[in-house]
């Protein structure tokens, strides 16, 4: 069953007189449950099709829709509003806010986005992270971690508000190899426990193994579609 379907979705940007056309007319579904990468050289497209499908931009023509609802449709208020309670992030940089412990930095989408409960607040972001392996770390700040400490926060961070898609931009592309696979075990086990969908831009060959499905982008376009047998089929 489809979470995400595009149908001749376009991105323009203008810079100054020139018109430049990062997505050409994409059409694709992305199913529940699944882990997906789009693939493709710089300049692609693959970023911009992840800020799209987040709600973080609005196509310059054609229909996204995310659970049936019709999500380039929504004023910038709903927006945020359907990004908070559907859609979680995780970023290439980990974007940790500082100033904000390991836990603060988990339960902050609960307050500012979902404003949760203090007690199930709690119990959520302890539960997360101790599947992600950062129970003991919890009262750390970002500059007291790892790398792949950091995004192991940054994956409770993106799940705690228990969304139906996870959008990654390039998570392993500050990791060693050994981290990234580790990054990436824990990803396919909240998507096996959870039902999570994982959506992944990336350039990294360990991600691009682990998927089920793989699209190709190339100058906006998607040039080849394949599917892998999943991990479990393995």
């Amino acid at each position: 069953m489809s979470l995400v379907k595009l149908e001749d979705v376009r991105k323009v940007y203008q810079t100054g007189e020139v018109a430049v056309e990062a997505l050409k007319g994409v059409d694709v579904e992305i199913s529940k449950g699944t882990f997906v990468s789009f693939i493709g050289p710089s300049g692609s497209g693959k970023t911009t099709l992840l800020n799209l499908i987040g709600c973080l931009d609005k196509p310059t023509s054609g229909k996204i829709l995310i659970n049936d609802v019709e999500i380039n449709q929504l004023d910038r208020k709903d927006a945020a509003r359907f990004r908070g309670d559907n859609i979680g992030f995780i970023f290439q940089n980990f974007n940790l806010l500082p100033v904000l412990t390991v836990y603060e930095n988990v339960e902050y989408p609960l307050i500012m986005v979902q404003n949760i409960p203090k007690n199930e607040r709690k119990e959520r972001v302890l539960a997360l992270l101790e599947k992600v392996g950062m129970l003991d770390q919890k009262s750390k700040y970002p500059n007291q971690l790892s790398g792949g400490q950091m995004q192991r926060v940054a994956i409770a961070r993106a799940l705690v508000t228990n969304p139906k898609l996870v959008l990654a931009d390039e998570p392993t592309a500050n990791l060693d190899h050994a981290t990234a696979y580790k990054v990436i075990e824990i990803m396919h086990n909240m998507k096996n426990e959870l039902g999570t969908t994982f959506t992944f831009a990336t350039h990294d060959p360990k991600i691009v193994g682990e998927a089920e499905i793989i699209h190709t982008i190339d100058d906006g376009l998607i040039i080849d579609s394949k599917t892998q047998n999943s991990r479990e089929g393995n």
